[in-house]
């Protein structure tokens, strides 16, 4: 058991360090309330269009691509760092995997879904 207490120690100093940035932002922090700071926007900045304003479902789509091929970079990274290793098999396994990625992303493409007009 007395292998977890640096952990222990580790958990309670993370606790305790955000309790004690809490505690601290509240007592010295500044508590100025104006119009312009309580709006829903950053930097107290005036809103060109509404909040309330719908995105278009394209800006979506393109985030999702985006997740879509950073996940894809996580992947590959790894795969080159032991690519000897895995030989022939590790190879054609990637290329499938990258095959499938290259298809949905011509099939999209072609669908238009990357277009914002």
């Amino acid at each position: 058991m007395s292998e977890y207490i640096p952990v222990l120690m580790m958990l309670l100093l993370a606790a305790g360090t955000a309790a004690g940035i809490l505690v601290a932002t509240t007592l010295i922090g500044p508590k100025k309330e104006f119009a312009d700071k309580m709006e829903p926007f950053e930097c107290g900045e005036h809103p060109i269009v509404s909040p309330k304003l719908r995105f278009s479902v394209k800006f979506y789509l393109v985030a999702i691509f985006f997740v879509i091929f950073d996940i894809e970079a996580v992947f590959l990274y790894p795969w080159a760092v032991i690519f000897k290793d895995l030989g022939i098999f590790g190879f054609v396994e990637m290329m499938i995997f990258i095959i499938i990625l290259a298809i949905g992303l011509i099939y999209v493409w072609r669908r238009g879904a990357l277009e914002w007009q």
